[in-house]
């Protein structure tokens, strides 16, 4: 089924605009809970795709635009996980360890996703995009889990993500027919959200917290 021009834009905008607010909520449970919200290694992926597909690769208005904030956002979070990280990963990472950590998750993020690009000449970043969606979907289960606590987080957060891919799975389901890896990407993406969703509002009601009241 061929997209008009207006359904990929409102696509397009309506991923940004639900992504902004994934981030936005992260960063405002960042600070309230004095912790980062996003799993490092998600968090070094995304940088390097919107650094990549903002200056060395700029993709056309309107979603250069939606790179530029969404950089801006990751750059907020890098500062709070910076801030936070120590204690937050005291029992995975030694205090000693966790700047070179850090550096090393972002040279090696920023590696994988610019020599995908260039090795399946995917100007778009989609492969890369999906592929790091995924790996962030299983981060926030296996964050959830390991913290034992919604620092951090929020059932909105979750929701929002969702929404925010189920938009551009479509979209380029539609442009790119036929692609069996990004059609299982899209599928157990899908798969994992509804997870993180299910066990975050479990937690909520376990440590008797009315999860719609905590954004």
């Amino acid at each position: 089924m061929s997209l008009s021009s207006g359904t990929v834009m409102a696509l397009q905008i309506g991923s940004g605009f639900f992504w902004t607010l994934v981030y936005l909520l992260i960063i405002k449970r960042g600070f309230e809970d004095r912790t980062y919200g996003m799993p490092l290694v998600a968090l070094a992926a995304n940088l390097s795709w919107e650094f990549i597909f903002s200056v060395l690769l700029p993709h056309r208005p309107p979603q250069l635009y939606v790179n530029y904030v969404w950089l801006l956002f990751d750059l907020v979070i890098l500062v709070q996980t910076v801030r936070f990280g120590k204690q937050t990963l005291k029992d995975l990472v030694p205090e000693k360890w966790f700047y070179p950590t850090l550096g090393l998750s972002l040279v090696t993020a920023f590696g994988i996703v610019l020599t995908m690009s260039y090795e399946f000449q995917d100007w778009d970043g989609k492969y890369a995009a999906f592929g790091q969606n995924l790996m962030m979907s299983i981060l926030f289960v296996i964050m959830l889990l390991r913290r034992k606590s919604l620092a951090g987080q929020s059932v909105y957060i979750a929701i929002f993500k969702m929404i925010g891919t189920v938009l551009p799975s479509f979209l380029f389901a539609n442009l790119y027919p036929g692609t069996p890896l990004l059609y299982f990407l899209y599928v157990m993406i899908f798969v994992f959200d509804w997870l993180y969703i299910i066990l975050l509002y479990f937690k909520h009601k376990e440590l008797g917290i009315n999860p719609w009241k905590r954004f």
